[in-house]
């Protein structure tokens, strides 16, 4: 596996394998990889010839008293990761290769309306800063098509639009979550957990599925079995920034007229910020 830090570097390789015809795909991540990153990569490898990774910690995205300096950053470890996963260029820029000129006066990616909902409206900003980090990122790799987590539902759509509204010749593809045996999400923050909080972690995973169950049930109450979900968090230790039930193609409100619906939840305990979500399509009718 090659590893580059600069992008010009990272261009001399691109161009390469462009000139000899070959597909090339693209993981965003910023590191501390665990198995739900690999099946990223392994989504990608099956979707082109070449497979890059990006590791990055994006300031930008971090509000000022949230976990930017404490996020966990695991190099080595991640480096044996993607060579056993057979990923052939690992990106690893510095803070000033993607910002040249501070973040102050750096240009910046809004997506207006979805970026300020559910985890936006608790995280003002956060979004502006993936879609700039993001739309620096594609352009600096040029792939034909870059691979993201569904976990981050919010953020996949963000990407979708920008990358669309800003014409930017790049599929993006989505890939279902990978969860630990009890149903929880897998994530870095994760380890922020102490054994307390991840004997009740699962109870995200499990009001989210019984909500969707509620909805394919014919249940078209959506507040109240919202207002169910969250307070059932509540009780079993969580703060609830939000428990939404969201049109799944635009996370518009749902409404009588939305076919395929998203339930989605951001819930804090102890230091860690967790976010999931199941989809729910509701019956005809």
């Amino acid at each position: 596996m090659k590893s580059v830090v600069r992008p010009s570097e990272l261009r001399e390789v691109v161009s390469a394998w462009r000139r000899g015809g070959e597909r090339i795909a693209f993981v965003p991540t910023m590191g501390n990889l665990h198995a739900g990153h690999s099946s990223l990569v392994g989504r990608a490898a099956e979707l082109a010839d070449r497979v890059i990774v990006s590791i990055f910690v994006n300031p930008l995205q971090f509000g000022p008293n949230e976990d930017f300096a404490a996020y966990p950053r695991t190099p080595g470890e991640d480096r044996r990761v993607l060579e056993s996963l057979q990923v052939d260029l690992l990106f690893a820029p510095e803070v000033a290769d993607i910002y040249p000129r501070g973040q102050e006066s750096t240009a910046r990616v809004h997506v207006p309306v979805i970026e300020d909902i559910l985890c936006g409206a608790f995280r003002p900003g956060h979004f502006m800063g993936v879609a700039t980090v993001v739309t620096k990122l594609l352009n600096i790799v040029q792939p034909d098509v870059a691979v993201f987590g569904e976990k981050d539902y919010q953020q996949l759509l963000i990407i979708r639009r920008a990358t669309l509204d800003l014409c930017m010749p790049v599929e993006i593809v989505g890939v279902p979550t990978m969860r630990e045996a009890d149903g929880l999400a897998m994530s870095s923050r994760n380890r922020y957990l102490s054994t307390a909080e991840r004997a009740v972690a699962p109870a995200i995973h499990a009001e989210l599925e019984r909500a969707g169950k509620a909805i394919e049930a014919g249940d078209a109450d959506f507040a109240a079995i919202a207002r169910r979900g969250s307070d059932a968090l509540r009780q079993a230790g969580f703060r609830p920034d939000y428990f939404e039930i969201r049109d799944a193609a635009t996370l518009d409100e749902a409404s009588a007229q939305s076919g395929e619906l998203v339930v989605l939840t951001a819930a804090r305990i102890g230091r860690a910020r967790l976010i999931d979500n199941v989809r729910a399509q509701r019956k005809p009718g």
